[in-house]
């Protein structure tokens, strides 16, 4: 059993610039449907969420170099019925995974803790 791990933390300006200048397009290329949902439904602070599950899925990429290639659209960040985060991989793997995720935001940034079991 190996453990690989990823760490991202991205200014939320930046991430709400990108919106604002390209609106679904960006959304779309990055985020899922239940993402997108997820976001939005957070009016006041969208852009921080947005902002957390990138840097979530930078964490993941980083944390899975070398291991599988993953695009945006293969990793899922989403909320349990307690409100921790967890990911879910919608692209068939070739290693059996188990992912730990970590999620923080305040006003200026958000950042991502990934630990990868494989």
């Amino acid at each position: 059993m190996g453990f690989a791990c990823g760490t991202d933390i991205i200014e939320i300006e930046r991430i709400k610039q990108s919106i604002e200048r390209l609106g679904d397009k960006f959304i779309n290329t990055i985020f899922t449907e239940n993402e997108i949902e997820y976001c939005e439904s957070h009016k006041n602070m969208k852009y921080q969420h947005y902002a957390a599950r990138f840097a979530g899925k930078e964490a993941i990429y980083k944390a899975f170099s070398g291991i599988e290639e993953l695009s945006w659209k293969d990793v899922e960040i989403l909320r349990d019925s307690n409100g921790k985060p967890y990911v879910k991989i919608l692209k068939k793997v070739n290693a059996e995974i188990s992912i730990d995720i970590s999620l923080s935001h305040c006003k200026e940034y958000a950042s991502a803790m990934v630990i990868i079991k494989f």
